[in-house]
């Protein structure tokens, strides 16, 4: 009530003074505007719309406030999974590093393999051409021995062939006989 009454004292201040005739009276549009206005109001507090109102206000609150709680809720679900990512990555990070520097032992590795391979094949590769020259020279060696007898044999029978005559040659195949039947004997 108190608030319906400051509500016509407000409305019914100046320009219903403003108006020409009597204020009270049905012809005055101040008049009538300031009634029409205070029937829609006392209708709007009759069927509570200022409750409805609130209540709206509330509801509508109420679902701001579940909203943001739920938008809460999504961006501390957002952090722990950007977390859990961020973890990931650095887990993989790791293990990309960890397998590089494996890859990096094992072509070290293998460098030093292949090097003791290579120095194997090395040696192998001078021992076999110093048996390729150890061989060579064995049969030149050999070959010249073979040509020094051959020369040697030819000069002897040069010489023998100068100096034999027949009694010596038939003295010399006597003694061969008798040597053979007494070694077969």
């Amino acid at each position: 009530m108190r608030k319906l009454a400051i509500l016509i004292a407000l409305t019914s201040a100046s320009p219903a003074f403003a108006a020409g005739g009597p204020f009270f009276s049905l012809t005055n549009t101040n008049f009538v505007v300031t009634i029409s206005f205070i029937l829609f109001v006392a209708v709007l507090l009759y069927l509570k719309v200022p409750a409805m109102l609130g209540r709206l206000l509330d509801k509508r609150a109420d679902t701001i406030k579940s909203e943001l709680e739920e938008a809460r809720a999504l961006r501390e679900e957002a952090q722990t999974l950007l977390a859990s990512y961020e973890r990931k990555q650095k887990e993989v990070q790791e293990q990309a590093d960890r397998i590089v520097e494996h890859a990096k032992s094992e072509a070290a590795a293998a460098a030093e393999q292949a090097k003791e391979d290579l120095k194997k094949s090395i040696a192998r590769r001078m021992q076999a051409a110093d048996e390729q020259i150890a061989s060579a020279e064995a049969g030149a060696i050999r070959e010249v021995r073979d040509r020094a007898v051959t020369i040697a044999i030819a000069a002897a029978r040069e010489v023998i062939a100068k100096q034999m005559t027949a009694a010596n040659g038939n003295k010399l195949i006597e003694d061969a006989i008798e040597t053979v039947d007494a070694k077969l004997h």
